[in-house]
């Protein structure tokens, strides 16, 4: 079936746009068990692009290798929560745990499955469950999950773990609920609102319908320090199926019944299923393409993982909760939030911006709005609150690169204001004085990531920068623009390479440049990461950075070094998101996502095109342990998509893409303007990876190609070569 797609998407190529229906049924190619095990931490159960909820099988609750409570290596399923966090790297959510069972469950609940009869597709899953003698299927519209459970034995159960949630720790899951309240409103509908933390601290609202009463409710005793309870609920003897929906609110329960009766006033499981997939399908329909059936499956999930956030937290009503706890009313109905910016500044809201703009604008007006609420841009943003995970202030990209392109309904001097006050007020991580001071942030006043941090914020500078010249504030360009210099300040000559330096000017010693550090367990000047794979964190200044280091040539035989140096020393505290190696090179983490296109910046495009190739073999495969590490909200996905096609966002407020090397024959892409894009390979095989020529409509390109371009659609073509 999947080659006929392939076949019909051709065909239809040829004769657009009169005789083709565009909407082709793209999500056969998209697996959500991608990423599932190893360190990839997406999860396989059904979801709704941009959507609230996200029900999936839980496989534990504790631990980093839990984040998204599902790892494909586990042997037993624990239940089934309500929301969940795709590739991140610190665990929450997980919300309401319910699990069948038939008869007598194991005293925990718990159950193993048959993997062979494991389904997951965009918008649905099913899985059987061997010991509770249960078939489980999950679905999902914006607000509402969905279950439908068929029972296999005698006697029709479900257990509902109200405690349940995605915890660093078992202490942690066991002390997380501050306050619950559930309430058992008739036979088939229960409600509540729990007030927990984790990641954030959040409240959220529920009602839960099932469309065959209980007839018994027995509470298990759970542990001393819980807060929520835990139940055992028994319907009729003659109940085979039963069907399960969750509706969620930050707001109020009567939200949350709202939600529900909008999106799933019945009880059409299938009908649901439908309408998911239909969604999924409208945006996979944006790009087309040609390739192997791996290709194609790497492609659409990665699609797949780019639209299940950043998710859309006000109900229905348009009403949220929002960052300071109070209740607002969303321009537009809607809210967004999972800002994992750290990792989706650099290619997801590009990509965003590029293919949906519609969309980015709104997550960018989000963005505004939690900076009004909170006094600075979002960190990262979860359920609308902050939880000032990692570095820099990365909404400031995403912020510019809108205004700078133009994005329907953005406002320019609103957008700049809430730059200029993240950037030069204080906050958590953000000691202006000392790095307006210093230059940079001295070792020994910060004791944590002193030079990423100092490196990040200068890409922060460098767009603030544009942004002010672009509206006129001329003292402030030029105020930014030094700043973003910074970087030259932890630069040292002797080894080639950032090196962490005191209040006073030293350079720290002694000096492992080999040392990986991780600052949320271990201090250390660098996050996630070395000396090494630091160095080349300055987007905005290339061109300066190549002279520092002494001309082209010498740029170009350190960079060649990072590529081949495999010591390793021992590493200070966790760094298990350094994943993905070639030499020093990681791209299992994002900082290094830009390296590679370094050489093409240079003239050595061949070298690009490589590694491209290099890293798609190695590190996007289609199966549960085929990423390299953690999907971070897409990030992983979004380099995977820009280099297929050929190019990619270096410095992602430039308006410039740099060119790759495509490893795809054949794209279509649908741009918003109503243009198309038409992206071919000439030639394009094992051998043939090496970019001879590249020209748009017909005009020779060189090592860039500009979103005025693209959006002018065409044809894009490479001729590829094995030299």
């Amino acid at each position: 079936m999947k080659k006929s797609y392939i076949l019909f998407t051709l065909a239809c190529l040829a004769v657009l746009p009169v005789s083709c229906n565009r909407m082709l049924d793209l999500a056969v190619y998209a697996d959500p068990m991608v990423g599932t095990a190893y360190t990839g931490h997406t999860f396989p159960g059904a979801a709704y692009p941009f959507g609230f909820v996200q029900p999936s099988p839980h496989t534990g609750n504790f631990g980093w290798e839990h984040c998204s409570g599902y790892n494909n290596d586990d042997e037993r399923i624990w239940g089934f929560g309500q929301n969940h966090l795709n590739g991140t790297g610190v665990p929450d959510l997980g919300d309401l745990m319910m699990m069948p069972f038939s008869g007598k469950a194991s005293p925990d609940f718990r159950s193993t499955w048959d993997k062979e009869t494991e389904e997951a597709e965009p918008g649905y899953y099913s899985v059987s469950l061997t010991d509770n003698a249960v078939d489980v299927e999950l679905t999902a519209s914006p607000h509402v999950a969905m279950h439908r459970y068929s029972f296999n034995g005698d006697v029709a159960r479900v257990f509902i773990d109200f405690q349940s949630a995605q915890t660093s720790s078992e202490q942690q899951y066991d002390t997380h609920v501050l306050e619950a309240e559930v309430n058992f409103e008739d036979p088939q509908t229960i409600s509540g609102h729990h007030h927990v933390t984790g990641w954030v601290t959040r409240h959220f609202y529920y009602v839960i319908e099932f469309d065959t009463p209980v007839i018994d409710t027995v509470r298990i005793a759970g542990a001393p320090e819980n807060k929520a309870p835990q139940y055992v609920l028994s319907f009729p003897d003659d109940a085979r199926t039963v069907q399960v929906k969750v509706a969620m609110s930050t707001v109020s329960v009567d939200e949350a019944k709202a939600n529900m009766q909008a999106e799933v006033p019945g009880w059409d499981f299938d009908a649901v299923r439908s309408a998911a997939r239909n969604e999924w399908n409208r945006y996979f329909n944006l790009i087309w393409a040609e390739g192997t059936e791996d290709q194609l499956a790497n492609l659409y999930t990665s699609f797949y993982h780019l639209l299940i956030q950043p998710n859309n937290i006000a109900d229905v009503s348009g009403r949220y909760r929002g960052a300071d706890d109070k209740v607002y009313q969303a321009a537009g109905g809607s809210h967004y939030s999972t800002f994992s910016m750290w990792d989706t500044f650099r290619a997801a809201h590009p990509f965003y911006a590029l293919l949906m703009p519609e969309m980015d604008a709104a997550f960018v007006g989000s963005m505004l709005d939690q900076c009004d609420q909170q006094g600075f841009l979002p960190i990262w943003a979860l359920w609308g609150k902050e939880n000032y995970c990692m570095i820099g202030n990365h909404s400031v990209p995403a912020v510019v690169d809108a205004c700078l392109k133009n994005l329907p309904g953005m406002d320019r001097e609103r957008a700049y204001a809430a730059v200029k006050k993240s950037l030069t007020e204080p906050h958590f991580k953000a000691d202006w004085d000392i790095y307006d001071k210093y230059g940079y942030y001295p070792f020994d006043l910060i004791r944590e990531e002193s030079v990423s941090r100092t490196l990040e914020c200068g890409y922060d500078d460098y767009c603030a920068a544009l942004l002010a010249k672009e509206l006129g504030y001329e003292d402030d360009y030029e105020f930014f623009m030094k700043r973003s210099q910074y970087y030259r300040n932890v630069f040292d000559p002797s080894t080639g390479l950032m090196r962490g330096k005191d209040s006073k000017g030293n350079w720290r010693t002694p000096f492992d440049k080999f040392h990986l550090s991780h600052a949320g367990t271990a201090g250390g000047d660098y996050t996630e990461g070395n000396a090494w794979q630091y160095t080349w964190h300055v987007m905005q200044d290339v061109d300066g950075l190549v002279d520092l280091m002494g001309g082209r040539e010498k740029f170009l035989t350190k960079l060649d070094s990072l590529f081949v140096l495999d010591t390793k020393a021992e590493a200070t505290g966790f760094v298990g998101d350094v994943t993905g190696l070639i030499g020093q090179y990681a791209h299992g983490n994002e900082p290094s996502h830009h390296v590679v296109y370094l050489y093409s910046m240079l003239g050595e495009n061949d070298r690009t095109a490589e590694l491209v190739r290099e890293i798609f073999d190695r590190f996007y495969q289609p199966k549960p342990d085929g990423l390299c590490g953690n999907d971070d909200c897409g990030q992983m996905s979004a380099w995977y998509i820009f280099s297929a096609m050929g190019f990619y966002p270096v410095d992602s407020v430039s308006g410039e893409y740099v060119i790759g090397a495509p490893q795809f024959p054949y794209f279509m892409i649908f741009l918003p303007n109503g243009k198309k894009l038409e992206i071919m390979a000439k030639d394009l095989s094992e051998e043939n990876r090496y970019v001879e020529s590249v020209a748009l409509n017909g005009v020779p390109l060189g090592n860039v190609i500009t979103y005025g371009q693209i959006m002018q659609g065409g044809r894009l073509v490479y001729r590829m070569t094995s030299k």
